[in-house]
């Protein structure tokens, strides 16, 4: 990596890398873990009674090769650009990230270390598709032909399921003793997800490995948070530009970052709290927090945001009529459902959240926002939808939200007549014969709305009707304007 150093902001990692010890494997080495975890983690370092915990990253997917390559080529160094909301950006240099394995070339390394008696912690950045949940039943997809493949064959894994087991398999044998599999995905409860997603498929394929893990292995729920962008190459220019470093795989986030924790690691763990992190017995307050204020905020604004226009958030959220829709959305739909965590003002942290969004440094791509809808409705808008509409609540703003994502899925194009590519890795073909049929009410039985019967919550179902034909015959800002009371410009 160059480091030739031009700016004084760059701040370096103050360890010696040769000194620091892989303690935790991590699967899915993309930007929010790298300026997540490996952040708190390098900060960590510095203490040199920490330094067995570095990081061994694992990239599982094909198309992870070239950044594997990028950072193999830099020792697994790289640069964090942490944008500050008062224009004011910070370098850190991170040092934790001490090996990377790609599975794809390499399987049985990943193996290998996860039997390895120096990995205490494996923890995950698999997106909220990766846990093969079925959406309405809530259980594991155990017919899946990649989980059935490792079932059947477990000493040649191709899933995070699979490798997993045939390390735990490993350790059993070895009587190396357990670890702790910890979640940083955003789902409500990551950890009981998690540990419900490993049961069945090792019990589906190893029975004493099954009971073996029920006292050897531990699965903490956990809360993560940090704005960050996918980097792009006009992105990469610009900070190496600030940098001064010739980075080939630099990140780039928001100055704001939280990790809250349940305290339950069976094999030890970081002092992760010495650099700021949050431990608790209960994590359920923090979770429903920043699931429905943040996360289902940033759905609430995206799909209207991009048919609007608006391709990067804090353009959207320098929009009078769209930062009303979602304080709105906030204050009088989500509010009466999340209950404080302790020390927490939810008015500041409401407020907070709008001066995120509204960050001219961190400029976050709204298609960002918007992939994935699939595994992100069923997670950040059902549950409170649900409580809502048992409540008699006012459904303006999620009926509309539900019709702008219809549009959005159907047309692919917005209100200024430009297209935009879809981003959906996990629609089904039955999901898309329902985004075809010109039947509004189709849409509604789309899988990512299945954990409730739309169809039958008629106040609902007659405000999205309208919606979607207003928004189709009328544009996207007129309609939201008429939702906030607002006049067009």
């Amino acid at each position: 990596m160059n480091s030739q150093i031009i700016n004084s902001q760059v701040i370096n990692y103050n360890f010696q890398r040769g000194n620091v010890k892989s303690g935790i494997v991590h699967i899915g080495v993309g930007n929010f873990h790298r300026a997540h975890q490996e952040y708190y983690t390098n900060s960590l370092l510095e203490d040199p009674t920490q330094q067995q915990w570095g990081v061994c990253g694992v990239a599982m997917l094909p198309s992870d090769e070239a950044l594997v390559q990028k950072l193999k080529s830099q020792d697994g160094e790289y640069t964090v650009t942490v944008c500050g909301r008062t224009g004011n950006d910070s370098i850190v240099k991170i040092g934790s990230l001490v090996e990377l394995i790609w599975a794809v070339e390499t399987p049985i390394a990943v193996v290998s270390k996860i039997a390895d008696a120096s990995i205490k912690i494996i923890t995950l950045t698999i997106t909220e598709g990766g846990y093969n949940i079925d959406k309405t039943t809530n259980e594991f997809i155990l017919s899946d032909k990649k989980v059935q493949h490792d079932i059947a064959n477990p000493q040649t894994p191709t899933t995070v399921f699979g490798f997993i087991a045939e390390g735990l398999r490993q350790r059993k044998a070895a009587g190396i003793g357990g670890l702790t599999i910890l979640s940083c995905d955003n789902l409500q409860h990551n950890g009981k997800v998690t540990q419900k997603a490993f049961t069945a498929f090792i019990e589906a394929q190893d029975q004493d490995l099954a009971h073996w893990i029920k006292t050897n292995v531990t699965f903490p729920n956990s809360m993560v948070d940090r704005i960050t962008p996918v980097t792009t190459p006009a992105d990469m220019k610009r900070l190496n530009k600030l940098s001064g470093i010739q980075d080939l795989a630099p990140v780039y986030c928001e100055d704001f970052i939280q990790w809250v924790i349940e305290d339950n690691f069976i094999a030890g763990r970081p002092a992760w709290e010495k650099v700021g992190v949050e431990f608790t017995n209960d994590v359920s307050k923090y979770e429903n927090m920043k699931l429905s204020l943040l996360n289902a905020s940033h759905t609430l604004l995206s799909y209207p945001s991009l048919l609007i226009g608006y391709r990067k958030v804090d353009d959207a959220m320098h929009d009078a009529t769209i930062i009303q829709f979602v304080r709105d959305f906030m204050d009088i739909d989500i509010t009466p459902y999340v209950p404080a965590p302790e020390n927490t003002d939810l008015d500041v942290y409401k407020t907070t959240l709008i001066e995120r969004f509204a960050n001219r440094s961190v400029s976050d791509q709204i298609s960002r926002l918007c992939s994935d809808g699939i595994s992100k409705f069923p997670v950040y808008i059902m549950p409170n939808l649900a409580k809502m509409i048992n409540d008699d609540k006012d459904l303006t703003r999620v009926s509309f939200l539900v019709a702008a994502y219809r549009h959005y899925l159907k047309y692919k194009t917005d209100d200024k007549g430009l297209e935009f590519l879809l981003n959906e890795p996990w629609l089904t073909s039955d999901d898309q014969l329902l985004i075809d049929s010109n039947d509004p009410l189709a849409f509604l039985g789309l899988s990512a709305f299945q954990s409730i019967d739309l169809k039958s919550a008629s106040k609902f179902v007659e405000q999205y009707v309208e919606f979607v034909s207003r928004i189709k015959e009328e544009n996207t800002l007129e309609v939201l304007n008429s939702i906030v009371g607002l006049s067009v410009a």
